[in-house]
């Protein structure tokens, strides 16, 4: 069997056993949060090797090697530095943002400033997303090319079919639990690799003199080690060009949202951190290994030496492992799980925003579960399928993800983390910040992209060094200049967007209103016999399933049960109603369409301590609500 029909039949075991892992989680898909947040269940390990999967994509790899050969450690922070630092930041951001009832940032958003700036928002976050996946198929592609000269068609093929097979089937479970397959198999190859590049190197390998490792580490010179060789304004520029679009990357944060409690959400994000460090680290060690076996590409310099310097490893393996077909078919196998760990999670992360930010809010909020479910998987199609497409327009890796993360910094970092921590950020300065900061940065980049001669410094960065990164700085700039300004010249937001964001806001809208329930009443007893109680880190999940006796208008529904009390909200759109009793929103009540056109669910997910609160919470809303369908003569039961 030759090596490439070698290839073909790990591929096949391989893209088997994932397909497997999503069947299993299909069968556990009940709710659009079970799909897209793993039913809120998932611990710190599986997290953290998640969170590393995400961020280590197969082109990533390889261009981080080049980086390394052709710079040193001065090329940290176009890459490696960020991704380390971005997932630390949000251990520490965790306590914010764990607490918040959405299911994606756009949701987030609405909460925070309104319905006007969830549609943007969701558009440049699926693009961004899209931009992430492209960056998956391309280095794939570099992969397979080197390795058994195929054409790009064939990459974008394997990832698109295998990602779509196991993600539309498991949802966020199934991404979380095979990038624990697939950064294990990424980061044993790395490993790997390193130990197989330093021995070719002390062996006097593919024609290489023989030097022994202390000599090949100690002829570095001392530049090469120098983090800040690039110079301080550089290291500054980097970091605030990239490290803001990966603090506000839609995607670790619904990793957070899927952690149990927060503690496994904090941890599991350090464990990731340590994890991209430890694979870094051996890239480092391998790029060493090259640049002695291929010392004439560290002598182009960069960026003419990166067309050379980012394939090197492929090279390395195609060579050294000439005759043993396995060992390069296991590599390839290798970049391919890095590819798909990173195009699964933005394929994820996109589709959520299509599915729950643009069709289940403004095309049919009354859609029920089981409707919601076929979206879902549909939407993971249309951004696999779109970043497939997007892999023959923009073959540079790097530059892709760059793009993606400049678009990112300058379109939602403020109005982002400003309705975090900020009170008087309001819903027309978040507007004017996205919008412009959108804007800007797109013809930032578009006009760099068409003046920038091939293999030349780009046009930007020739004009003024504050303008590389593709003007980042100056979008970035704008935006805040545009949110901050038109914030403070506009109306404050009102309560209820605050309340979930600031604890003194929401206490001033505490209603505890359950005081007079006699625990006794067989109605309230009957009533717990119904709930479905599941404990989850610090949190218990209540849900009650509930069928009317006739079909229902679920706007009617909703508008009469917000004019029954003042408790009753929608914050984020029809598809949600929200008794908005006290400052933990993810603890009120929520009610929202069920698997079918008669099927209402109520749930909450109050602290452990507040559970005996909460269930008394959830009867009260619950005769709200039969109250409101009684006088329509509807009935209701439980299932």
């Amino acid at each position: 069997m030759d090596g490439y029909n070698i290839f073909l039949a790990l591929l096949a075991v391989y893209i088997i056993g994932l397909v497997t892992v999503g069947w299993y989680f299909n069968k556990k898909q009940k709710s659009i949060t079970d799909f897209w947040l793993a039913g809120r269940k998932v611990g710190p390990g599986a997290l953290g090797f998640s969170a590393a999967a995400s961020w280590l994509t197969a082109g990533g790899i390889l261009a981080v090697i080049g980086y390394f050969i052709l710079q040193g450690m001065g090329s940290i922070w176009a890459f490696v530095a960020p991704n380390i630092v971005a997932l630390l930041v949000i251990a520490v951001l965790v306590g914010k943002i764990k607490n918040l009832p959405a299911i994606t940032q756009p949701e987030l958003l609405e909460q925070r400033y309104g319905s006007s700036v969830r549609w943007p928002v969701a558009l440049i976050i699926t693009v961004v997303m899209i931009l992430f996946a492209v960056a998956d198929v391309t280095g794939l592609s570099l992969v397979l090319q080197v390795f058994y000269g195929l054409d790009p068609l064939y990459a974008a093929a394997i990832v698109a079919i295998a990602v779509s097979l196991y993600v539309t089937l498991g949802g966020l479970s199934a991404v979380v639990w095979t990038d624990v397959i697939q950064f294990s198999f990424l980061s044993l190859f790395t490993i790997a690799m390193a130990f197989a590049a330093v021995g070719t190197v002390a062996d006097g390998g593919l024609n290489t003199p023989a030097i022994s490792s202390s000599e090949l580490f100690g002829s570095l010179p001392d530049v090469w080690w120098n983090p800040l060789s690039i110079g301080l304004p550089m290291v500054l520029i980097f970091c605030l060009a990239i490290i803001p679009g990966w603090i506000t990357e839609q995607d670790p944060w619904q990793k957070v949202w899927a952690a149990r409690d927060a503690k496994s959400a904090r941890t599991g994000m350090i464990i990731g951190s340590l994890m991209i460090t430890i694979v870094f680290s051996a890239c480092a060690v391998i790029a060493i290994a090259l640049s002695s076996i291929y010392p004439e590409i560290p002598q182009m310099g960069f960026p003419a030496g990166m067309a050379q310097a980012e394939p090197a490893l492929l090279a390395f393996v195609s060579e050294r492992f000439a005759s043993a077909p396995l060992i390069v078919a296991i590599s390839a196998i290798g970049l391919a799980a890095a590819s798909m760990s990173c195009a699964d999670t933005f394929a994820t992360s996109g589709a959520s925003c299509i599915s729950r930010d643009i069709y289940q809010r403004y095309i049919k909020p009354d859609a029920t579960m089981k409707e919601m479910l076929i979206v879902n998987r549909v939407s993971v199609l249309i951004i696999i399928l779109a970043a497939t497409a997007g892999s023959f327009i923009i073959p540079n890796i790097i530059d892709a993800i760059h793009i993606a993360t400049f678009i990112a910094s300058a379109s939602y970092f403020f109005p982002l983390m400003g309705g975090l921590y900020w009170k008087r950020a309001t819903k027309e300065g978040a507007f004017a910040g996205m919008v412009i900061g959108f804007i800007v940065q797109v013809a930032l980049v578009v006009l760099d992209l068409v003046k920038t001669p091939p293999l030349a410094p780009s046009y930007l960065e020739t004009i003024h060094p504050v303008l590389m990164s593709h003007g980042v700085i100056v979008g970035m700039s704008l935006s805040a200049i545009a949110f901050f300004g038109v914030s403070l010249m506009t109306k404050p937001s009102s309560r209820v967007n605050l309340a979930p964001f600031f604890e003194e806001e929401a206490e001033e809208l505490a209603r505890y209103e359950t005081g007079e329930i006699n625990e006794a009443d067989p109605s309230y007893s009957a009533f717990l016999k119904n709930v479905n109680e599941k404990v989850a880190g610090e949190r218990t999940h209540l849900q009650l399933n509930l069928r009317t006796s006739g079909t229902l208008s679920w706007h009617e529904l909703v508008e009469k049960l917000k004019s029954s009390s003042p408790a009753w909200v929608t914050p984020t759109g029809l598809d949600s109603v929200y008794r908005l009793t006290h400052g933990d929103m993810l603890a009120c009540v929520a009610v929202t369409r069920g698997s079918g056109e008669q099927d209402i669910w109520l749930k909450a997910e109050p602290k452990i301590e507040t559970v005996g609160r909460q269930r008394k919470e959830l009867f009260t809303a619950y005769e709200e609500l039969k109250k409101v369908l009684d006088q329509k003569g509807v009935k209701l039961d439980f299932y």
